[in-house]
């Protein structure tokens, strides 16, 4: 048997693609993140730099939340081109591997390839790179849910969208915790006056717009921006520690009301810090996500020349 796609399976990935760039999910298309290429079980993307991505302006280098939103829905769209249909999916896990800085200024691009498809379950590798995909600034593994609600992204009237989108601007902090992270600061997280972050809801974070629910990938970056902040603070650290590696399991669907975060330090070592995060909502007995990972120390006065982000 052949393994070259169909004339109909061609036509149908081509079909998908279009609906895709026309029915993106809004956090997604706000930032700008384009379908480059296609075919079946795979996609390819770019995302160009903007000001408002960086993680650290000491550095000028991408937050890892947008990474990880990057990697998040370029997976979600090879599941999308992995399937005949176009039923709701939804994220189960993600593994972020961070696995050398991005370059300051240069766009990010990244290839998913949905290799393993259930009647219930898809499986995805994911890479993020920017000259060359053999040269990766992050590699990702994912599992996503089919049929995961009875929306369809694709076909159905969003509940919502933008006359006129936001522009890409993060609002001034000059003082606070998040001054010199603008991705954050756009997302609109805080910190509290108890020195709990959090993130009032906005329009803006929204992935699928059918429920609408929050975008996984702004949930991930919002575990990850928590932790670092915890983790900054409770170690009292000169420079903000560096992610190495994360995993996000997303328990619940991300409501459109404000999101909370609890974090704890599991283990403290000379180099190398284990955490634990949860995400909720209404309840902090029923989080809608949960998250563990390590964060690399930096020594004092390493931070204006090893960025803290991926």
């Amino acid at each position: 048997m052949s393994d070259t796609p169909s004339q109909e399976a061609l036509l149908a990935v081509e079909q998908k693609a279009n609906l895709i760039k026309l029915r993106r999910s809004v956090h997604g298309a706000l930032i700008g993140l384009q379908l480059d290429r296609y075919a079946p079980g795979e996609a390819w993307s770019s995302l160009p730099y903007h000001p408002v991505f960086v993680g650290d302006t000491r550095t000028g280098v991408i937050h890892g939340g947008v990474v990880t939103l990057m990697l998040d829905e370029s997976c979600g769209m090879a599941v999308q081109f992995a399937l005949q249909s176009t039923q709701a999916i939804a994220t189960l896990d993600l593994r972020i591997d961070y696995l050398r800085p991005a370059t300051p200024g240069q766009a990010i691009r990244a290839h998913a390839h949905c290799y393993h498809v259930t009647r219930s379950i898809a499986f995805v590798r994911a890479t993020a790179y920017q000259d060359s995909e053999s040269d990766p600034i992050a590699s990702a593994t994912a599992m996503f849910m089919i049929g995961a609600n009875r929306t369809d992204m694709l076909r159905q009237e969003p509940k919502v969208k933008f006359e006129t989108p936001p522009p890409l601007e993060a609002p001034d902090d000059d003082n606070g915790p998040l001054a010199i992270s603008p991705y954050a600061r756009f997302l609109g997280i805080r910190v509290d006056d108890e020195a709990n972050t959090v993130m009032p809801y906005d329009p803006k974070q929204i992935g699928n717009p059918i429920l609408p629910a929050l975008h996984g990938g702004v949930i991930g970056a919002f575990l990850e921006t928590a932790s670092i902040l915890k983790v900054h603070r409770e170690i009292g650290l000169a420079t903000a520690p560096k992610p190495i590696g994360l995993t996000v399991n997303y328990l619940r669907s991300g409501r459109p009301i404000d999101t909370f975060s609890r974090v704890s330090i599991v283990k403290q070592g000379r180099r190398v810090v284990a955490f634990e995060a949860q995400a909720y909502q209404s309840d902090p007995d029923k989080p809608i996500a949960s998250c563990y990972g390590h964060f690399k120390l930096r020594p004092h006065g390493d931070g204006a020349t090893e960025p803290a982000e991926a």
